[in-house]
């Protein structure tokens, strides 16, 4: 019998147009990136990464992006909560604003946010003579990181809070447990492995954002210099092996900490019993 015709296209041919693709737009580029930083020299690759001020970019950058990640996993855990579980007036309109970060240019949202908490701003002028000083601070950038990233947990978090049975709650309610126990017994081991993901997007995103920070930071040196704007600066400089060795750092940190969230995630996906394919 002659073997059935396929619509699709087999394993062997699927596989080498993945990793032709993988190889031309991923593999390629971060392997010229490596290529390039080791043109200046293990000596000058080293006076780049012991740079005072490189590693203050470095640590602003991963520390805000850290931290807006854990607030938009609470935050975004919530809002997710209630455009899946609840109907209100103007639902709609919020899960479609939910989106527009994504839509709108990075460099608005910056200028936008600095208007709005700058010490003459709407909101800044409230705050600064409470001694709270929003734009040209940590704090602004970090905010500007939560602007950015809250749409990559709600939209990670939604679809499987979705698929997650009111009758799990109610059969344990019947059983017994009050509704702390039904949340951090059966509601957040199921969202565990989503809530990952959706933080390793928005920290990912963070990490890398430029046009969003860029306005409300202030870019003051050693205090909210960003780790891009290192980046565009050795550029603009013609340091092109500099920009390079800063990017591989920030490359080989963010590649060891997705790393690590994608092992837990796994971890959880396995305890819970929802292996992913």
């Amino acid at each position: 019998m002659s073997q059935r015709s396929r619509v699709l296209p087999g394993f062997g041919l699927s596989l080498g147009f993945t990793l032709a693709y993988v190889s031309l737009i991923v593999l390629i580029p971060l392997s010229a990136v490596f290529i390039k930083s080791l043109g200046i020299g293990w000596d000058g690759l080293w006076e780049i990464l012991t740079s005072e001020r490189i590693l203050k970019s470095l640590q602003l950058s991963f520390s805000a992006a850290l931290i807006a990640a854990l607030v938009n996993v609470i935050f975004g855990l919530l809002l997710a909560w209630c455009l899946v579980r609840y109907s209100f007036p103007g639902k709609r309109i919020i899960d479609a604003l939910v989106d527009l970060p994504f839509a709108l240019p990075t460099a608005v949202a910056g200028i936008a946010l600095t208007s709005l908490y700058a010490p003459t701003g709407w909101i800044g002028q409230y705050l600064s003579p409470l001694g709270i000083e929003v734009a040209y601070t940590p704090i602004g950038i970090t905010l500007a990181l939560i602007f950015i990233g809250l749409p990559f947990v709600v939209r990670t978090v939604q679809p499987v809070l979705s698929d997650i049975e009111t009758e799990l709650e109610e059969a344990a309610s019947a059983l017994g447990a009050n509704r702390w126990q039904t949340i951090t017994k059966i509601i957040l081991p199921i969202l565990f492995p989503a809530v990952l993901t959706g933080f390793a997007l928005a920290f990912a995103r963070g990490v890398g954002e430029y046009g969003s920070v860029i306005f409300i930071a202030g870019n003051q040196p050693y205090k909210t210099e960003i780790a891009p704007l290192m980046i565009i600066s050795r550029l603009e400089e013609y340091d092109y092996a500099g920009a390079t060795t800063i990017a591989v750092v920030m490359l080989v940190l963010s590649f060891a900490i997705l790393f690590l969230i994608n092992l837990v995630q796994a971890w959880a996906s396995r305890r819970t019993g929802r292996v992913a394919q």
